[in-house]
């Protein structure tokens, strides 16, 4: 009997990893060939400086989720929200962005957060993420305002359209996660359309998802001060990743570092009203778009593929070896 259970522990271990790999190559499998051809024409010196950037990125949203998670559980360590960060990475990814929140909530539920208020405690992360998103790029544009009004002004449109869709977003994440009105106004609009009941189960979620959002945020936005700190660690993590592109075109003396992150930050802000799961793809192509104009479609494509690999193929791979490491861990204590 222990030897067939052994040789199912292994079976079990071996598809999982087997699993994993064919996750990791169906993920990649477009971008895999041009990112590869990419690194080996990239000197060491930059691969080097934009994984660090990368890495720092996660190290600065664990401890952001190491600042929530401590107001429900006192034992959260920093290591842990490093870890629940790379770990949403790798399932963010691995799932097309659907299953990043799924993964944190069952982490939080691992570390001593029961799922109602680790779920909670997403949302609200994700709500102060997105305000971030547009914090930043409204900073930056203005900091570098003369040189975007020069080198985009044929985009003004857009520009104004991207600003004012990622303002109406975070307004509206803003009362979804803070507004008892707001909230009692979705259930008269949920009741006005369900009037004959088709859609109970929906109108059912919704008011779960906002009794949720209203304890969370009552415990967690009532601070001001923890607030304010949140929204400077989300811009203090931007900061890493959207500077990748200046280290990556460097050399080009095309733009300083404000100038590269306000373009890249612009494309991550545009990018996320695009309909593409996880913003996979979309950034990449606006990211391309935008510093085309500067440096030319060849430049250009090598900042976006390399922005690629240190945004999500190197967080996805070391997610990844973390979710073995995990799993590895939990055999052996069975």
């Amino acid at each position: 009997m222990i030897f067939i259970n052994n040789r199912t522990k292994m079976a079990v271990r071996i598809a999982f990893v087997l699993i994993l790999i064919a996750i990791i190559v169906y993920t990649f499998r477009d971008s895999a060939g041009p990112i590869l051809a990419e690194l080996k024409e990239t000197s060491l010196w930059v691969i080097f400086i934009i994984s660090v950037l990368a890495v720092i990125y996660e190290l600065v949203e664990g401890w952001i989720t190491y600042s929530f998670a401590r107001k429900y559980n006192p034992s959260f360590t920093y290591r842990m929200g490093v870890e629940s960060a790379f770990y949403c990475s790798f399932y963010r990814v691995a799932t097309l962005g659907g299953g990043a929140g799924i993964a944190a909530v069952y982490y939080f539920n691992e570390k001593g957060i029961e799922v109602s208020k680790g779920t909670g405690m997403y949302m609200v992360e994700y709500v102060l993420h997105k305000v971030g998103i547009a914090i930043f790029s409204a900073i930056f544009f203005l900091v570098s305002f003369g040189f975007m009004s020069e080198h985009y002004g044929g985009y003004t449109w857009m520009l104004i359209a991207g600003y004012g869709i990622t303002i109406v977003i975070a307004v509206v994440l803003l009362l979804f996660g803070c507004s008892k009105r707001f909230h009692s106004l979705l259930l008269w609009l949920a009741d006005k359309l369900n009037r004959k009941g088709r859609f109970d189960e929906q109108r059912a979620l919704l008011q779960s998802q906002c009794v949720i959002l209203e304890q969370a945020s009552s415990k967690l936005l009532h601070e001001k001060r923890f607030v304010l700190g949140i929204l400077g660690k989300n811009l203090l993590k931007f900061a890493f990743w959207y500077s990748i592109p200046y280290f990556v075109l460097m050399d080009t003396g095309a733009v300083t570092l404000p100038q590269a992150m306000a373009v890249t930050s612009l494309s991550v802000m545009l990018a996320a009203v695009l309909p593409s799961p996880a913003g996979i793809g979309s950034t990449e192509f606006v990211l391309a778009m935008l510093f085309e104009v500067l440096v030319g479609d060849g430049a250009a494509g090598s900042a976006t593929l390399l922005y690629r690999f240190a945004t999500f193929v190197l967080p996805f791979v070391i997610g990844a070896a973390i979710v073995v490491a995990r799993r590895i861990s939990r055999r052996k204590k069975l």
